[in-house]
């Protein structure tokens, strides 16, 4: 821990984001062992997906962009945050609606994700910026958060059509936006009130489309077990989240 106090803190961010990342990779690569699933089990691992990505927006973004000190009032920061994300998924929504549903569909949850992935980067830097526990104990955080998001991106997009292997490699490549935001935010985004705003706004993106996309098809046939894993999927994650703040 000494000599890792030691290095420069943009290096410290480097490991600890590198570190979380690899947790994305491992989650994605579960996608390789599944197979073409039923009806009802699509609308388990949907469910699932939803629980956890709505979970990851409230606990991950939401709670901790309120605690974040800013200039001006937080309820300002963090509420035009979340309307502008949320604003941002309704336009994309209106652009992909011309096209076809499904791609359009894909699309929005595929950029949604990789959004809410830049304010988590940013939080490693900015915690490595405040010392080295805060900092390893965040990453630690994302990391095991980042685990399931990685498969209930990969997965989504296996079943809309696309081959495992570019499933894989598009949720890591979701993940990896992580790496370079986490250097911005060890080197020049500590100011609380674009830390509050970035936060909120990918949590108002992610509350949209999990509300447009994966809640609607998870519950559509209206499985039972789809509301079970939702609820597992929004414990485990909520769970994890108090553990490690």
């Amino acid at each position: 821990m000494t000599k890792f106090s030691a290095f420069p803190v943009c290096l410290q961010a480097l490991i600890g984001v590198l570190g979380a990342f690899l947790f994305t990779v491992a989650g994605a690569a579960l996608v390789f062992f599944l197979n073409r699933e039923s009806e009802k089990s699509k609308g388990a691992f949907d469910g699932f997906s939803s629980g956890v990505m709505l979970s990851a927006a409230f606990f991950s973004l939401l709670l901790p962009a309120l605690e974040v000190p800013v200039r001006i009032s937080s309820a300002w920061a963090v509420t035009s945050g979340f309307v502008c994300g949320a604003l941002l998924i309704w336009g994309a929504d209106m652009f992909f609606s011309g096209k076809n549903e499904r791609s359009g569909g894909t699309k929005l949850l595929y950029a949604s994700v990789t959004l809410h992935n830049v304010p988590e980067g940013l939080a490693v830097g900015v915690a490595f910026s405040g010392g080295v526990l805060p900092g390893l104990m965040l990453a630690l955080g994302i990391g095991i958060q980042n685990f399931p998001e990685g498969f209930c991106l990969a997965y989504p997009l296996h079943q809309r059509g696309f081959s495992k292997k570019k499933s894989f490699l598009l949720s890591v490549l979701s993940g990896a936006v992580e790496i370079p935001f986490a250097l911005v935010g060890a080197a020049v985004f500590s100011s609380g009130g674009y830390m509050a705003f970035a936060l909120a706004f990918a949590a108002g993106a992610m509350v949209a489309v999990t509300s447009t996309e994966l809640i609607a098809e998870a519950f559509q046939k209206k499985n039972p077990l789809a509301l079970i894993c939702f609820t597992f999927g929004f414990a485990f994650i909520m769970v994890l989240d108090l553990l490690f703040s």
